[in-house]
């Protein structure tokens, strides 16, 4: 497998789009938390919001890993779109033909397409790291490991992301028409999991019955379950009328379309002709 990662090295060192999007979401990690982290910031130097602020720093700390994790997920949409082109690029280009006349098998070509979607969501993984401790410094509280366990979970919403990509580059092989698509599924899912949220506090509040928020058990809105901003006297107002965070099913959820998706690409690779 070391191998067949130099290959794929060499395929994209040099490819533009590659160095392009990979330093946009390098950049996009930092950026988008200093963002937030400017907010509150300034908030505290307001005398009116000064001790509510001092009270909720999302940055120290004991939330900095919870809150990098959150605001990091929503750029997990640039890896992604990274793998569309990489793999449909190997479709269109006749790569993947060329690849498997030189002695690859379908389902090592696919395997090294998976293991890199694997690898882009462990960089991921260590901006968020390398972003928690500089921010979490810069709050000058000490360092902690409290809520660390949101990384992992952003480790398994990136995966899936990226493994939802990989799925759909294979099935459609288009480059243009397989981003389309990902945006208009992303969209769509986004619009189905308001609704089913919004039947499942109907449910609870009209009926009694408490199915959890239905919406976190789709696709990529399970993986997003996993990850939610940091405690705040506002959130706290509006939990009663929720419905009840069953955080084990969204996480067996995750795990199930994360292989879901990895089985589908295979199968796609393996049975369709290159």
């Amino acid at each position: 497998m070391l191998h067949l990662l130099k290959i794929e090295w060499l395929k994209i060192k040099s490819y533009k789009a590659f160095i392009i999007i990979l330093s946009f979401f390098c950049v996009g990690i930092l950026a988008s938390n200093y963002m937030v982290y400017s907010v509150f910031s300034n908030l505290s130097t307001n005398q009116d919001t000064q001790v509510v602020v001092q009270e909720f720093n999302p940055f120290k700390f004991s939330g900095v890993w919870q809150t990098v994790s959150y605001i990091s997920g929503y750029l997990l949409i640039l890896p992604a779109i990274l793998l569309i082109v990489l793999v449909t690029n190997e479709f269109t280009y006749k790569t993947s033909r060329q690849n498997i006349i030189d002695g690859l098998s379908r389902a090592q070509f696919i395997g090294v397409k998976i293991l890199l979607a694997f690898l882009l969501a462990l960089l991921s993984v260590l901006l968020v790291i390398a972003t928690g401790l500089f921010f979490g410094f810069r709050s000058g509280t000490s360092f902690e490991w409290t809520k660390f366990s949101n990384v992992g979970y952003f480790f398994l919403k990136a995966l899936s992301y990226n493994l939802i990509a990989v799925l759909m580059a294979v099935m459609i092989r288009r480059t243009g028409f397989a981003i389309g698509v990902y945006f208009i599924y992303m969209g769509a899912e986004n619009i189905i999991a308001q609704l089913l949220d919004v039947w499942s506090i109907k449910l609870k509040n009209a009926n009694n019955i408490d199915l959890g928020s239905m919406g976190d058990y789709l696709p990529m809105s399970a993986s997003d379950g996993l990850l939610a901003f940091p405690n705040n006297p506002f959130k706290e107002l509006a939990k009663n009328a929720m419905p009840t965070e069953y955080f084990g099913v969204t996480l067996i959820m995750v795990f199930f379309y994360i292989i879901l998706a990895s089985g589908l690409s295979i199968r796609s690779v393996v049975k369709r002709d290159l």
